[in-house]
């Protein structure tokens, strides 16, 4: 969705957006007309031009103190930056998954108090931190940083199945399957599916154009799918 540039004009800035979901909530940051600058910070170069985007590198997230400047002014925040299960080690996961989203988020809310914050999350993310499942513990332990954090607007997505939507080499055999059995598998469960495309869409359009009731929102994949459904 496309809010008319005389209602707001918003500047975003996006982690992860050499990601899958991330390079996709780029795309539509760009396009919305309610947004005036981008500013995409990552380990490594988009090799993308663009009028309102502007490029960050910062090579290591566990400490975002020299983000300060680049953090100050900005509206909303799309942090999309995350690794799969079995691709790193636990420690590295906990680092990722929790470490580098607190200490970005430290940064942001003392530069830009205001800021809306989009967070992905995943499904069965678990805050009470009783899960066996690594993933689920630490996302859950993110979303309780982030929600402790200040934030006027936190806005927690917890996608299910992410289909690609374009082609490319599956983290695992998981995702590898689900590619393959993907029009049944949306067809019999249609709120355990999101495509990457609508969801990064949904990250970006909830921060710029809903600020709605102050604190936490979480969106389960059944939320996103009739927030998209909306527009």
């Amino acid at each position: 969705m496309n809010v008319p540039a005389a209602a707001a004009q918003k500047r975003v800035v996006i982690v992860g957006a050499s990601g899958m979901v991330g390079g996709y909530a780029l795309r539509c940051a760009l396009e919305n007309s309610a947004v005036i600058g981008v500013t995409s910070i990552g380990r490594k170069k988009l090799g993308i031009a663009h009028p309102k985007l502007t490029e960050v590198l910062h090579p290591d997230f566990a400490d975002c103190s020299a983000l300060a400047g680049t953090l100050a002014g900005q509206d909303a925040a799309v942090f999309c930056l995350g690794t799969y299960t079995g691709t790193v080690s636990d420690a590295e996961m906990r680092k990722i998954t929790v470490d580098y989203t607190v200490e970005f988020a430290r940064v942001l809310r003392i530069s830009s108090a205001g800021a809306a914050f989009s967070f992905l999350s995943g499904n069965g993310a678990d805050p009470t931190g009783r899960s066996r499942m690594p993933f689920a513990r630490y996302k859950g332990q993110a979303e309780n940083g982030l929600l402790a954090a200040g934030f006027a607007h936190v806005y927690i997505f917890r996608p299910a199945y992410i289909y690609p939507v374009e082609p490319r080499k599956e983290p695992n055999f998981s995702y590898r399957l689900l590619r393959a059995i993907y029009p049944v598998f949306r067809a019999l469960f249609p709120n355990q599916v999101i495509r990457a495309d609508d969801l990064g869409r949904a990250m970006v359009d909830v921060a710029v154009s809903e600020p709605g009731q102050r604190g936490g929102r979480v969106l389960e994949n059944r939320d996103i799918r009739a927030m998209v459904e909306s527009r």
